[in-house]
This record gives structure tokens, C-alpha cells and sequence, in this order.
């Protein structure tokens, strides 16, 4: 509990808020290097390490399972010990499993890949927890926005990972690295500045102050909304889940159908599609974060189905274009931000402060561990059916997810 009583004013509130959107959207600039780097490489050496395509979606799934196993541990952490305590060790993980990973690469053992990737996965479930961090003191009026800013702030380090991938091969080899892991280094760089500024940037905790506010009952203005909508909150966490396996499935593969469109650029075309993907997935988050606040939860996130939809249709009709790859990714990024954003305010709004961080890491952990379950799939499926066929398998769960909006209508 925050021991300055200032803190607990609308101005210290206020003042708490704004230094934490701050920090908590340096954090995922550094974060995102990581993360876009391992979405690059992950299917690319899982199928070089393992010497079967079909593998390949393991590493995306590793990544998603990862963040499942860790998201309602450290959705416990940050409850009893606040934010910063979860998304330090967040990073922890992360910073070991990029360790494993190159070791992985010299050594070339498969298994020790996916427990690096796994690990990586970990530090992700903190980078996931920063967008409700970032609710946790927000007014209703601003919740979107902030959240969306922070997602947002995710753009800059993930477009820089992939595209990190040539002059990281130059690094690696300087350094002596195994192929294909040379972008790593920026990624370690990245993960230890995040962790220093979590550690001295988080004080005071927000989610330790909402907490307090929360128990005072009283003595203020709360920033946030104090009532329960259980059946809202189920729809919110299967629309993000829902959208995330869509995304998460389709993604993973790309890189392998790239790498048969065009085997002689493969880093390049990978890298620059996988980049515009992930600005795609964060560079307009602030955009559906005020939608969202002012047009309403709900339709943001059926206007990310629509969005989702208009992509998979895109792979569908022309998988052995890869501009219209490129197109595709770009809108399932997009599809996926206004789902992510309106979903995750969504289930903030219709959850009270005590019971958020538990529905928060239970909607983490359905989210990734859908969505590893989705990318193992997605191998399998790619190789019967091919990338058109995926994109279609994919094309129902966004209607399932339309179909059963009326149940967030209060």
C-alpha cells in the first residue's frame, strides 16, 4: 500500500498515471525487439534445426505456450506484489531464454530451442501484462487510450526486430554467433535496459495504488469502474483469445511460405513482411485505443473481425503473391490491434479492481495457449491444405467471434 497519502488524490493519481504510460511504453519499445526477432527467426530455425517444415509452427507455439504457463503466475505476482515485481521478472525470463536459444543454434538440439523459445514466451506474458498496467489508475474516459498508447509504443521495437535481421547476420558473425541468431545481441541489449527501467521506473506501483484506492471506498474519486459483468468479461476474453489464435496461426506459417515463393530472399522478404505485420499489430493501437473510448468497446472489436476477415480473404485468393502476403499481413496486424485493444478494455471496464488481475492473467493465458495450440495446428494444416486452405480454416473463428457479440451487450 502506497505510504505517501498524496498518492491517493485525484492530482497524485493523475501525476502516477502519466509517469507510468511513460515508463510502461519505454519498456515495450525495448521489449518489442525481442519479440519481433524471435516472430522472424523462430519458424525459420525450428525448420532448420529440426529439418521438417512441419515443425516449424512449433516455435510460434512455444512462444504462445510460454506466455500461457506465465501469465496467471505473474497475474498472481503483480496482485500481492505489484506490477513492477511481474514485469521484472517478465524480463528475467526473457533474457535466459534468448540465452538458450543461441545456444540452441551452436549446439543445433531442437529441444533446447523450444525451452529458449518457451522461456522467451515468459518474458512476453510481462510485455502483455503492461497493457493492463497501463488501466490500472486510468480514468474510464482515457482507459483506451492509454492502453492503447502503450500497445502502441510496442510498434517501434517490433518492426525494428525483424528488420534487424541482415545487419544482425553482419553482428552475429563479428561475434562469432550461430546463423541466424545474430539479431539476438540487439535483443539482450534491449531485454537488460527494460529491466533497469522497470526496476527504477515502477515506483510507486499504480496497480498498489488502485489497490489502495479500491479498499478506501470513499475517500475519493476512484479512477475506475466498480462493477461486475461476469458474462461481458467471458465474451472479451474469447473475442482477444479468438483473434490472437487467428493471428498467431496465419503469422506463423508465413515465414515458411515465404521462404518457397522466394528462397533466394528469404530474410529480406521475411524480415519486411513480418516488420509491416507488426506495425500493423501496434502502429494504430492508439487509433481503435480512442475508438474504443469513444464509439464503444464492442464495435471496435467487430470492427477488428472485419478487418481480420478482409485479410484472410486476401490470403485465400492469392497465396503465391507475395504482395498480396504483404497485404495480408498487414491487415491481420491491423485486425488484430482493434480486437486487442477493444477486448482488453472490454474486460477491464466490466471487472472490479479486486478480481482484474486474476481474469487478466486467465484471459493471457487463453489467449497464448490457444494460440500455441493454433500454430502446431497451423503446420499440419499448411502442408494439407496449404496457406489459402489455413486462411480459411481461420476465417471461421472470426465468425464464431461475430456471431456471439450479443452476449457483451449489457
Amino acid at each position: 500500500m502506497p505510504e505517501d497519502a498524496d498518492l491517493l488524490t485525484p492530482d497524485g493519481v493523475a501525476r502516477v498515471q502519466r509517469r507510468t504510460v511513460a515508463v510502461l511504453a519505454a519498456g515495450q519499445v525495448l521489449g518489442g525487439v525481442a519479440f519481433g526477432a524471435t516472430v522472424s527467426l523462430g519458424a525459420l530455425l525450428a525448420a532448420d534445426l529440426s529439418g521438417q517444415e512441419a515443425l516449424s509452427g512449433l516455435a510460434t507455439a512455444s512462444v504462445t505456450l510460454g506466455a500461457a504457463l506465465c501469465a496467471i503466475p505473474l497475474a498472481r505476482l503483480a496482485a500481492s506484489r505489484g506490477r513492477r515485481r511481474a514485469l521484472t521478472l517478465g524480463n528475467l525470463f526473457a533474457l535466459i531464454g534468448i540465452a538458450l536459444v543461441i545456444t540452441a543454434a551452436a549446439v543445433r538440439w531442437f529441444p533446447l530451442l523450444l525451452v529458449g523459445v518457451i522461456l522467451i514466451g515468459a518474458g512476453n506474458a510481462g510485455n502483455l501484462q503492461s497493457r493492463f498496467a497501463a488501466t490500472d489508475l486510468s480514468a474510464p474516459t482515457r482507459r483506451g487510450r492509454d492502453l492503447g498508447t502503450v500497445v502502441w509504443a510496442t510498434t517501434i521495437g517490433g518492426v525494428l526486430g525483424p528488420l534487424m535481421l541482415t545487419p544482425g547476420e553482419v553482428v552475429g558473425g563479428w561475434l562469432g554467433m550461430p546463423p541466424l541468431t545474430g539479431s539476438y545481441a540487439f535483443s539482450i541489449v534491449a531485454q537488460v535496459l527494460a529491466l533497469g527501467l522497470y526496476l527504477v521506473g515502477l515506483r510507486p506501483d499504480p496497480l498498489r495504488i488502485a489497490q489502495a484506492l479500491a479498499r478506501s471506498a470513499g475517500s475519493g474519486p476512484a479512477p475506475v469502474a466498480e462493477q461486475d459483468s461476469p458474462r461481458v468479461a467471458r465474451y472479451a476474453v474469447f473475442a482477444v483469445a479468438g483473434s490472437h489464435v487467428v493471428m498467431a496461426s496465419v503469422m506463423a506459417m508465413t515465414p515458411v511460405h515465404l521462404s518457397h515463393l522466394d528462397p533466394r530472399n528469404v530474410t529480406t522478404i521475411v524480415g519486411v513482411t513480418i516488420a509491416l505485420h507488426v506495425f500493423g499489430m501496434y502502429g494504430l493501437s492508439p487509433v481503435f485505443g480512442v475508438l474504443a473510448d469513444r464509439w464503444g468497446r464492442l464495435r471496435t472489436i467487430l470492427l477488428g473481425q472485419a478487418i481480420l476477415a478482409a485479410s484472410l480473404v486476401t490470403a485465400a485468393v492469392a497465396p503465391q503473391s507475395a504482395t498480396a502476403v504483404l497485404i495480408a499481413l498487414v491487415l491481420l496486424g491491423l485486425g488484430w490491434s482493434a480486437a486487442t485493444v477493444g477486448g482488453a478494455a472490454l474486460l477491464t471496464e466490466a471487472t472490479p479492481t479486486a478480481l482484474r488481475p486474476r481474469r487478466q492473467g486467465r484471459s493471457d493465458t487463453a489467449m497464448t495457449l490457444s494460440a500455441a495450440i493454433g500454430s502446431v495446428l497451423a503446420g499440419g494444416v499448411l502442408q494439407l491444405i496449404g496457406y489459402g486452405g489455413l486462411a480459411m480454416v481461420a476465417l471461421v473463428v472470426v465468425v464464431a467471434i461475430t456471431v456471439l457479440s450479443p452476449y457483451a451487450r449489457r
